[in-house]
């Protein structure tokens, strides 16, 4: 399929239909054009070299972002999170090639380019040290995973673009490793592959090419699509139950804040948290805090204030609480889905905005991950919650919600806020944060896929 084959076929009414359920009828015509740009763009602007060993068909690919609705830093100690994949995303026009160079081109990003064969033309699946940190790490990693799982590893050429917020918390790199991942499957796997094992192969990437030790919830996130409730108990196998879920048939929007602030002073107190929990599991001979329960830790808090300090035990006792708001909030979308009539529909999701606002001011009294207590003076997320509850308190007709989202101390923070007052949070919360701070989400059921029109 050239790219005047793929446009015509973008240009179909079954392509309206996907892209409408991907990203939103009035995004419809913009995605079109997007994928119809970059398809165009791959065949007339890249270079010759990452063409002519090119074979079959174009093909697309898109894997979103996500959005943690509840268990703020909890899969570290084996918790349980609330996540959902949204309408921001990695998109993908790409065609398999007859050699074994993947060529990735992502728009304003430098272009990537892995051998996966050493000069006897030997496949190298080992970590490259120099490598560490980069996107040429997470394609050779996830390539590696695949071959070790018995798939075929081959090339292909990507141009790619993405809408994922960097630094937003929305997991951009997630993302786009499920992205690759996903590729592979569908180019060489028979499109075998599960999301969760897609979502782990990007985490043992991540880990160990890539030289980041994170988990396991973004992955599984983008990679499963909806909204879903994660259980990390099993670490090697997490419970993923899907939950069909829609603020906007609710009444309500669901959008992001970016407050700014610097991360690159952060590390430690990221750090902080799971190794503050683990010190707290450490003193009942655990691992992690979910090998204890919460009656455990109180029947001890205090020695354990006396040996560990207050701060390891709040957090601790963050963990447990907000484990049962995952469930609790399970059970209550569970029953806005199953509700026959629209009053039981509107009471059940009063109740989850409540436990939105304790989630919130769990993170923000308790675990207390809102600013750097290393930086008192910048409380970019401090300033914006309080300033949206302010807003849902005098400005708002009916209830909403708002709490840190993601790893905290800078970046963003989550905001329910009733549909009819959005545009005036909106122009409210930009005057102060700037122009394009106030990003709406959408949340969409499809995660990692090949889109096949």
């Amino acid at each position: 399929m050239t790219d005047n084959d793929i446009i015509k076929k973008l240009n179909s009414q079954e392509a309206a239909k996907i892209l409408s359920g991907l990203y939103g009828k009035n995004e419809t015509e913009k995605q079109r054009q997007r994928y119809s740009q970059l398809a165009i763009k791959m065949q007339n602007e890249f270079p010759e070299s990452e063409l002519k060993n090119t074979c079959g068909e174009l093909r697309i690919f898109s894997s979103p972002g996500r959005t943690e609705l509840a268990g703020n830093h909890t899969d570290h100690n084996r918790g349980k999170v609330l996540a959902a994949s949204i309408q921001l995303d990695n998109a993908a026009i790409v065609r398999k090639r007859n050699d074994n160079i993947i060529f990735f081109r992502s728009a304003g990003f430098p272009d990537v380019k892995v051998k996966l064969t050493d000069k006897n033309g030997n496949f190298n699946f080992q970590p490259k040290p120099e490598e560490t940190g980069t996107t040429e790490a997470l394609i050779r990693g996830i390539a590696a995973e695949f071959h070790k799982r018995g798939c075929p590893a081959g090339g292909f050429s990507a141009n790619a673009e993405s809408t994922v917020l960097p630094g937003s918390g929305l997991s951009s790199s997630a993302a786009l490793e499920v992205l690759i991942g996903k590729i592979f499957d569908s180019l060489y796997g028979e499109g075998r592959r599960s999301p969760l094992e897609i979502a782990k192969i990007g985490q043992i990437a991540e880990n160990i090419f890539f030289g980041k030790p994170c988990g396991l919830m973004d992955q599984t996130a983008c990679a499963s699509g909806g909204a879903a409730a994660i259980d990390f108990e099993k670490t090697e196998n997490p419970v993923v139950k899907k939950i069909n879920f829609n603020p906007e048939a609710a009444g309500y929007s669901l959008c992001v804040v970016n407050t700014g602030g610097n991360h690159a002073d952060l590390t430690a107190d990221y750090a902080s948290i799971p190794s503050e929990m683990k010190a707290a599991a450490a003193f009942f001979g655990k691992s992690v805090l979910r090998e204890i329960d919460k009656e455990t830790l109180l029947n001890s808090a205090r020695k354990i204030r006396q040996e560990l300090g207050d701060r390891a035990l709040l957090r601790s006792l963050h963990f447990f609480n907000e484990n049962e708001r995952v469930d609790a909030m399970t059970i209550f979308l569970q029953a806005i889905e199953k509700a026959d009539r629209i009053e039981k529909k509107n009471d059940a999701f009063k109740v989850y905005l409540n436990l939105i606002n304790e989630s919130g001011d769990s993170s923000w009294e308790i675990l207390q991950n809102v600013y750097s207590p290393n930086n008192p003076a910048d409380q970019g997320i401090t300033t914006a919650l309080a300033l949206t509850r302010d807003f849902i308190n005098h400005q708002c007709s009916h209830n909403g919600a708002y709490r840190v989202h993601g790893g905290g101390f800078a970046g963003t923070i989550q905001a329910y806020i009733p549909i009819d007052a959005m545009d005036k949070y909106r122009e409210f919360m930009e005057k102060i944060f700037g122009a394009g701070s106030v990003t709406p989400l959408r949340i969409r059921q499809t995660g990692a896929a090949e889109i096949v029109v």
